[in-house]
């Protein structure tokens, strides 16, 4: 399993193409379930565990991977299914998300498999507003047609990890406060967990939010105000865009945005979990103004503020 991922740092020509790589695995004997290869940074089988008292129910310990203590969620159990001791098909999935590690017990893991995110498609609407999935794919494996569930991490972490949208003192610029009331920004994510977060961050300010689950349907919206004849840059102070969404991922649709005349000029914003040096090479590549790591409430105040002064003159 060690080299299952000996190669994922060959893999970022991917990205900016609208393509993926999803990391396979079950958590129970039936279904499939993924995370996308570039938040994994190793797998290993489940190491001994080291109980951490009054934590988390769904932390099932600490492990200890090259002295590095890293606490472990049990997704099967964090994603509502019953709980199951590991057994000896048992792995560890070590991630990063929003600038933390963490690793996640699963079961069997299986491999990784190349997609579009245009054969991405968001969760059914019927499955509620509380599953744990950002989208479903289907594939081909083992001789027959798979449905693939693909996991809402953020929404396991922040059921976890409590995220303060509270500010430090000193971040608002009072100058700017009644510039605010009225001003439109567009978040694109398919997490509804992180839309929530930006959006009751940047309520904060008087801002108004519209929110898109997917780049594809930003991209539609956008259209349609250009098609109205609506001045976009005019419209938004900025989008803010997840990388990684069904359809459509924020790098292709910063550069479908870009070679857009209508719009070209529209100040976005990368905002995402994945990793910091890998993310600025990628808003250079596609065009993106700014990037931001999730989730950092005064640094998107920041970035707010520091674009409305750029409008203003200030």
């Amino acid at each position: 399993m060690a080299n299952v991922l000996a190669t994922v740092d060959q893999r970022t020509n991917l990205v900016g193409e609208n393509r993926l790589e999803l990391l396979l695995f079950r958590i129970n004997s039936m279904q499939l379930f993924a995370i996308n290869v570039f938040k994994v940074k190793e797998v290993v089988k489940l190491p001994p565990l080291n109980a951490m008292p009054g934590s988390h129910p769904h932390i099932s310990g600490v492990a200890n991977i090259r002295g590095m203590s890293i606490p472990v969620i049990d997704l099967r159990s964090a994603i509502g299914f019953k709980y199951v001791p590991p057994d000896d098909t048992a792995n560890m999935i070590i991630t990063e998300y929003n600038r933390s590690v963490q690793g996640f017990l699963v079961g069997k893991v299986e491999h990784i498999i190349n997609m579009t995110w245009s054969d991405i498609m968001p969760p059914p609407k019927t499955a509620g507003r509380n599953n744990y999935l950002t989208a479903i794919t289907r594939i081909e494996y083992q001789g027959q047609s798979q449905l693939v569930s693909i996991i809402d991490v953020e929404k396991v972490l922040a059921e976890i990890v409590h995220y303060d949208i509270s500010l430090s003192e000193g971040v608002l610029d009072e100058s700017l406060l009644d510039k605010m009331p009225g001003r439109k920004i567009l978040i694109v994510d398919d997490s509804s967990t992180a839309r929530r977060q930006v959006r009751e961050t940047l309520g904060q300010l008087g801002i108004e939010i519209i929110e898109a689950s997917d780049g594809l349907q930003a991209l539609h919206l956008l259209q349609k105000w250009r098609d109205e004849g609506k001045n976009v840059t005019k419209e938004l102070l900025m989008m803010i865009t997840d990388a990684e969404m069904p359809e459509m991922d924020g790098y292709k649709l910063t550069y479908e945005v870009r070679n857009d005349k209508a719009m070209a000029d529209l100040f976005i914003t990368l905002n995402t979990s994945l990793s910091g040096s890998f993310n600025n090479a990628m808003v250079e590549k596609v065009g993106c103004d700014r990037f931001i790591s999730k989730f950092q409430p005064d640094l998107l105040v920041e970035v707010v503020q520091d674009r409305l002064k750029q409008i203003l003159g200030k």
